[in-house]
This record gives structure tokens, C-alpha cells and sequence, in this order.
């Protein structure tokens, strides 16, 4: 499968991590180790059908303050661009 997508669209970067899963409510927790980047949390909150944006945002946002995590230190890029960054930016 892998060697299918490679061919058909390319690959744009390789990103090596080791998750661990938990799950509170609809919520899935992703606490990630990412090589030459450090530790990353992860929210991915599961919408019940009906169930709007907005209230999965507040339901992330409430996570988030039981983690004392500031939304400011949110990331909004993907790892691999996070590593794009890091790399170009070395001497």
C-alpha cells in the first residue's frame, strides 16, 4: 500500500513518532513522541451526529484546561511541516 501511494502521489516527508491512545468521553487523547521534535498532544474529539464544530471545539478547549495548556500553545501545522521548519532554519 505504501509503495502504491508513493508511486501514484509522491511523499512529501517522513515523520517518525510513537503514540499513546486514551480515550475520555468522545475525545481521543494522542500523546505523541516525535523524533527531532519533541512531545505533542494530540485532541481529536469524535462529533455525535447533530453535533456541531462548536461544541467539539468547546469540548477540546475544556481538555485543554484540564491539561493547563494555554490555547496560544496550540500547533496548527502538521508534524512533517514542523520538520520542514526545524530543518531550514539550521546552520
Amino acid at each position: 500500500m505504501l509503495e502504491i501511494l508513493t508511486r501514484t502521489v509522491g511523499t512529501s516527508g517522513v515523520v517518525r513518532k510513537r503514540r499513546s491512545l486514551y480515550l475520555v468521553g468522545q475525545t481521543r487523547i494522542h500523546i505523541d513522541h516525535v523524533d527531532g521534535l519533541g512531545e505533542y498532544l494530540d485532541l481529536e474529539v469524535v462529533l455525535a451526529p447533530g453535533q456541531s464544530d462548536a461544541e467539539g471545539e468547546n469540548i477540546a478547549m475544556e481538555l485543554l484546561g484540564h491539561f493547563s495548556i494555554d490555547r496560544s500553545q496550540c500547533v496548527a501545522v502538521a508534524y512533517v511541516d514542523l520538520l520542514r521548519a526545524k530543518i531550514s532554519v539550521l546552520p
